[in-house]
């Protein structure tokens, strides 16, 4: 059955999980794009609902099938590609790390959160945690992780709750006033920890830094975004490590 009003119940729901507010009443976020949902399938999350236009409709067996203006309702997307799912949010409760990890300190650009974790996958980074950040399970974020955001964990808290869960791990933090982190032994259990562009780090994570490290530029450059500076120092502090293909 073709769906075409907006009206529908199934549809409303959908629509409803662009907003933060719904999608932690729901317990839901947002996959959109034929990869992006075909990943999330394939990772194992809990998809409970999947949405289609009429040409994917083979594709996704079961989906419900929406009119190419419903789907523009409930996309996110400028120019949406017509597949779009909505998905079981994982516990964000912050826990302790099993391994190196980051932790962002409020950011709030969607894009430099989404691909700090897309990154943070590629390069072993196994969980994430977020103090005052732009939601992480944003649509925006989503795309911007690539699929990063299934297979990362990712945690968010207040400052006391993060810094309890990684109590005992030590921290890394990233900061122009730092010594180069070219010439830095990083422990081989840490968590790397990025600032906004706008005010860096916070007084508490700060203060509860264990070492502090830089990127040394040139003197014509003032600060790097924070998305990039993450993932020069996941992987600089990687060392001489590599990942099975």
């Amino acid at each position: 059955m073709l769906i075409q009003s907006r009206s529908n119940p199934k549809v409303r729901a959908l629509a409803a999980l662009k907003e933060k507010k719904f999608r932690r009443e729901r317990g839901e976020y947002l996959v959109e794009g034929v990869k992006m949902v075909s990943e999330s399938i394939a990772a194992g999350c809990e998809v409970t609902c999947v949405a289609c236009t009429e040409e994917y409709r083979d594709r996704f067996a079961g989906a419900l099938v929406l009119s190419r203006q419903v789907f523009e309702y409930v996309s996110d997307e400028r120019t949406p590609q017509g597949v779009i799912a909505s998905v079981k949010l994982p516990s964000v409760a912050p826990v302790p790390p099993s391994g190196r990890c980051v932790l962002l300190d409020g950011l709030q650009d969607p894009g430099n959160v989404g691909t700090i974790i897309r990154t943070a996958n590629a390069a072993g980074y196994g969980e994430i945690y977020a103090i005052n950040c732009a939601d992480p399970f944003s649509p925006k974020c989503v795309r911007s992780s690539m699929s990063g955001i299934f297979f990362a964990r990712v945690m968010t808290g207040r400052a006391e709750d993060v810094l309890g869960a990684l109590g005992g791990v030590p921290l890394v933090c990233a900061d122009m006033g730092g010594q180069s982190a070219y010439g830095f032994k990083a422990p081989e259990k840490f968590c790397l920890c990025i600032g906004s562009e706008g005010s860096g780090l916070s007084e508490a994570v700060r203060g509860a830094a264990d070492y502090t490290v830089s990127i040394p530029m040139r003197p014509t450059c003032e600060s790097l975004n924070a998305a990039v500076s993450a993932g020069i120092l996941m992987y600089l502090l990687n060392g001489a490590e590599t990942f099975p293909r």
